[in-house]
């Protein structure tokens, strides 16, 4: 039987890996993305305290002659090495276990009673399954394949400023 071939996000993980652990950092997602007429191969990096541009920037260069060499992509792209943000997608189990008792936001794909977007704190992951705990105490478990998207909720305190 016939290997499967692999997708360029694995192709690329498998190059972009062993370069993120010589420069002591997390590599959080990949992701290949076409907006409009162009691609892009996007890596988000993390590491305890924050990723700098230097990070980024070792990561990248280093990244791009790797993919240069392999040339797993046969179209062109652009490549951007950045973090994935303080209110950063959560999609891999590693990222719910390490976030769990944070709060987040989850948007699902179809309405429940009208409503897609939930926030709470993220109480549990386990088999795809999310279960996170709503306003009074009310707690709600869903599946990875009902939501849009999950995300980390931004509690970053701006010592008392607001957005007006």
């Amino acid at each position: 039987m016939a290997e499967k071939k692999k997708n360029t996000v694995a192709v690329v993980t498998e190059l972009a890996q062993p370069v993120a652990d010589a420069q002591n950092v997390t590599l959080w997602d990949v992701r290949y993305e076409k907006e409009g007429d162009s691609w892009y191969l996007r890596i988000f990096l993390d590491k305890e305290g924050g990723v700098t541009i230097n990070d980024c920037e070792a990561v990248s260069r280093k990244l791009s002659d790797l993919l240069d060499e392999a040339d797993p992509i046969p179209q062109s792209y652009i490549l951007e090495v950045s973090s994935p943000g303080v209110e950063r997608d959560l999609v891999k189990p590693w990222h719910f276990a390490r976030f769990i008792g944070s709060m987040i936001t989850v948007r699902l794909i179809r309405p429940v009673e009208g409503v897609r977007d939930f926030a709470g704190r993220l109480t549990a992951f386990e088999d795809g399954q999310l279960t996170l705990l709503l306003e009074d105490d009310l707690e709600m478990t869903v599946t990875l394949k009902e939501t849009a998207f999950v995300r980390l909720q931004d509690d970053f305190d701006m010592n008392g400023l607001q957005d007006d």
